[in-house]
């Protein structure tokens, strides 16, 4: 028996050991954790319960059948954070390179078929040089077994990916499919073809950064929602993420205990808005001020900041945010920051997530590159979203709400639940200067500059909406807090569904 145990024990730390200390160094030396280190900082310490450690790839091609490394180049199972369980797969890189064989992606699919059983998140860690070249289509096959699960799993329970690697090819779908994904500045990439097929293709030159690096799918693709500078904080970051989330669709917000009170008063609010309609405001400092702890997860920060998107707590329980942003474009909508706050949206709504709305916006953003490239449709993604949307809705207009998107931002006519505004705010078709020279066209400037007071005195102000019972109060800035808490109690047992359908048909 105790040899046993010793033989036992020997298996392990093979497998353990990946593909070698040599490997485990390089992957040191370019500033990356191996695939078990990740997981020990990921989980809470001593949580972690591996499976399948010993499988092995049933290739015999090209040699394969004399390279068999124990666990095949991914490391699965299952561990907490902060508690909660959680499902992980960790690829490690030290093994064929973190390429996906038909065992290594079986591995994958097995912890995922799990999590949808029992309700519990899936957080994968993606660090691979893509499919195993050796195996052909039957690492193809793997790859698409692994979509088909992101797909079924996607509004279940909740899929964050963090790209630690190299994702190329066939593998970023799977990370694209999943609800939120973090990326390492110059150690982590994602691109369907590398820079050297781009080359032989187009003819352009591009390096790997530039193609499909951490900040270009931060800022531009919006394909990655946040990038971390090192491995570390990207872990990191990801325990206090999925704090936020709850385990499944089935499951309700997860609850911490909170020492700011509900019914604090914030008197700078008060002072917020500046004078003048054309100076702009940080909406960050209202978010956090309502907030508990001044606690806010924003995603996507580096793209479409004209939007705000992001979690925090009242009361101690998660809220979804979404908030115009003053200090970028004036706050106006334009086609990415429609399709990223649809996106949230959605997710907010999949897995019943109170979504507290704060607007000041403008309209949307004119021109020919906006309607050449389709903002009436990327335009009616968030519309459609907040339209479908059968949680707790909880709308704050701040200062301005013109046009067709005072109706996008959660209004009371897409079956906002409560819907505030502060004394500042300004509820109208558009400006009283575009309004009155349309009205009144042809007039003399001094006929404009009486009627546009006119216009400004009956319109600039949120207690026309009010008096039609679009608004249902006119709130004090300071109270904002204590009115978005006294509104999430009273929502918490919200029952609404939308009619029957094998699924919607949003503007894709």
């Amino acid at each position: 028996m105790t040899s046993t145990i010793a033989m036992l024990e020997a298996k392990r730390a093979a497998a353990k050991l990946g593909g070698g200390e040599k490997r485990i160094a390089a992957q040191h030396a370019k500033g990356k954790l191996t695939a078990r280190e990740r997981l020990d900082v990921l989980l809470d310490e001593g949580s972690f319960e591996e499976l399948d450690m010993f499988v092995e790839h049933n290739c015999t091609d090209f040699g394969m059948q004399d390279q068999r490394v124990p666990g095949d180049g991914v490391v699965t199972g299952s561990g907490t954070i902060n508690g909660r369980l959680v499902f992980v797969f960790s690829q490690d890189f030290t093994v064929f390179g973190g390429s996906l064989s038909e065992r290594h992606a079986q591995k994958i699919c097995k912890i995922m078929d799990m999590a949808l059983k029992v309700g519990a998140p899936v957080v994968g860690l993606n660090d691979s040089g893509g499919a195993r070249i050796q195996e052909g289509v039957a690492s193809l096959g793997g790859y698409a077994e692994v979509f088909q699960r992101n797909v079924l799993a996607s509004g279940v329970v909740p899929q964050l990916s963090l790209i630690m690697g190299p994702c190329a090819g066939g593998a970023v779908y799977s990370p694209a499919m999943t609800d939120f994904i973090f990326m390492v500045k110059d150690s982590s990439y994602m691109f369907v073809t590398g820079p050297d097929v781009v080359k032989t293709v187009t003819n352009e030159v591009v390096t790997q950064e530039a193609l499909g690096g951490a900040i270009t799918h931060t800022t531009k693709t919006s394909v990655a929602d946040v990038a971390f500078e090192n491995d570390i904080e990207a872990l990191l970051a990801a325990r206090d993420f999925i704090d936020f989330l709850p385990l499944s669709n089935r499951e309700p917000v997860p609850e911490r205990p909170s020492a700011d009170p509900w019914d604090r008063i914030e008197p700078s609010l008060d002072t917020l808005i500046p004078a003048s309609a054309n100076q702009p405001y940080d909406m960050h400092e209202l978010i956090r001020k309502v907030v508990d702890e001044g606690d806010f997860f924003e995603v996507q920060p580096a793209h479409a900041a004209n939007i705000l998107c992001g979690f925090g707590r009242i009361e101690g329980r998660t809220v979804g945010i979404v908030a115009n942003q003053p200090m970028v474009l004036a706050g106006v909508l334009d086609i990415n920051s429609s399709k990223k706050a649809a996106r949230f949206v959605r997710f907010c709504d999949a897995f019943e997530i109170p979504i507290v709305t704060f607007v000041d916006v403008p309209g949307f953003l004119p021109g020919t590159a906006q309607e050449h490239n389709g903002i009436i449709k990327h335009g009616a993604k968030l519309l459609f979203a907040y339209a479908e949307a059968t949680v707790p809705k909880i709308t704050v207009i701040t200062r301005k709400a013109y046009g067709g998107a005072y109706d996008v931002m959660a209004s009371k006519h897409l079956r906002g639940d409560l819907n505030y505004a502060w004394p500042t705010a300004e509820i109208a078709v558009m400006g009283a200067k575009g309004a009155v020279e349309i009205i009144f066209r042809g007039r003399t400037p001094d006929e404009i500059a009486e009627r546009t007071a006119e216009y400004e005195a009956r319109f600039a102000n949120p207690f026309v909406a009010a008096g039609k019972g679009f608004i249902d109060e006119v709130i004090q800035p300071h109270s904002t807090r204590r009115r978005i808490a006294l509104a999430l109690r009273k929502l918490k047992n919200k029952t609404l569904e939308n009619p029957w359908k094998k699924h919607d048909n949003i503007p894709l």
